[in-house]
């Protein structure tokens, strides 16, 4: 699995490196100058407003409410640094942010609570790329291999999710634990852990449908706050879209990033695909490669800051919980 992700790594460089080479260098440091002094908010606004929002998804996908809110912010804050910088096809950073927690949770809460919420995050994620659907329909011919491609990336997703939510439901985990421990796999773990991890996860799902649906409702709302992003942004660089059209390529992104995950940092795969959906979008591709980077230098600042988070949830954690 290493090596795949350092083989679409060295592809996404490549794909990036020729990219930015055809399209050329100066239309981006355009961008950038247009763009000027706002950069400054589309580094606060609207991601924060979207993480704070992302934090009471996971906030009710534990069964009670025994971490702090600030401490579930900094925990969603470091993980998803880990996620955006470890090869760990974004779940490195899902336990970090339990372990980060088991000061107020242990981590059998706490682990089953990231999954919970990485489960209600894509739901709300899949809900959202219909709203995209939509939108992407008012702004540019159904027959599109965009709209074609986010009607795949959405089956995809409702597929991926439903089973993965019977599983969970069903207890199905258990069963397989128990497989994978005759076969030796789980050598070193304690089974009952595990085993209380999935009873956990079967117990929320089947009697706690309050909080599974606000997790769902928050992660969706921020989804839908996060299309403000595009819309500022092209405004500020002279392409004033609509909502419409700003949904449409928020949508399209998150599909890239939900088909992308094993490539570290979506390198390459994001910045092609802005490119496609400008181009159809008649936005051009030196404005779809110029908004990746000007996103990508928001998530450089937000990485930076999670990394920061981390130092002070380190220090509070009991020295118990730091043996292995």
């Amino acid at each position: 699995m290493r090596l795949a992700r350092l083989g679409l790594l060295v592809c996404g460089a490549a794909l990036f490196v020729w990219l930015l080479a055809t399209i050329g260098p100066g239309a981006v440091a355009q961008a950038f100058a247009e763009l000027s002094w706002r950069l400054l908010i589309i580094l606060v606004f609207p991601f924060g407003l979207t993480t704070l929002l992302d934090t009471l998804g996971w906030r009710y996908a534990f069964r009670r409410d025994t971490v702090p809110f600030r401490a579930l912010l900094a925990g969603r804050l470091a993980g998803e640094a880990f996620n955006l910088t470890t090869p760990t096809a974004s779940m490195g950073g899902e336990a970090v942010k339990a372990w980060l927690v088991r000061t107020w949770a242990p981590l059998a809460e706490g682990l089953p609570s990231v999954i919970v919420a990485k489960t209600t995050i894509v739901i709300g994620q899949a809900l959202f790329v219909v709203v995209g659907l939509i939108a992407a329909r008012a702004a540019v011919p159904s027959d599109s291999l965009v709209v074609r491609g986010m009607e795949w990336l959405l089956v995809v997703q409702v597929l991926a999710v439903g089973g993965f939510v019977a599983i969970q439901a069903g207890g199905a985990l258990r069963r397989s634990t128990r497989w994978l421990e005759k076969l030796g796999w789980l050598s070193g773990i304690r089974l009952e852990s595990v085993t209380q991890v999935n009873d956990e996860l079967a117990h929320f799902y089947r009697r706690e449908p309050r909080r599974l649906a606000l997790s769902i409702f928050f992660h969706f709302l921020a989804w839908l706050i996060g299309a403000l992003e595009p819309w500022l942004i092209l405004r500020w660089i002279g392409l004033p879209v609509s909502l419409a059209e700003a949904t449409a390529i928020e949508a399209f992104s998150s599909g890239i990033r939900f088909a992308a995950f094993l490539v570290p940092g979506y390198l390459g795969a994001l910045e092609a695909g802005h490119v496609a959906i400008f181009a159809a979008l008649g936005l051009g591709a030196p404005a779809g490669l110029s908004f990746t980077l000007i996103r990508r230098v928001r998530e450089a600042a937000w990485t930076g800051l999670g990394f920061l988070a981390l130092a002070p949830l380190r220090a509070q954690a009991p020295p118990a919980a730091e043996k292995p």
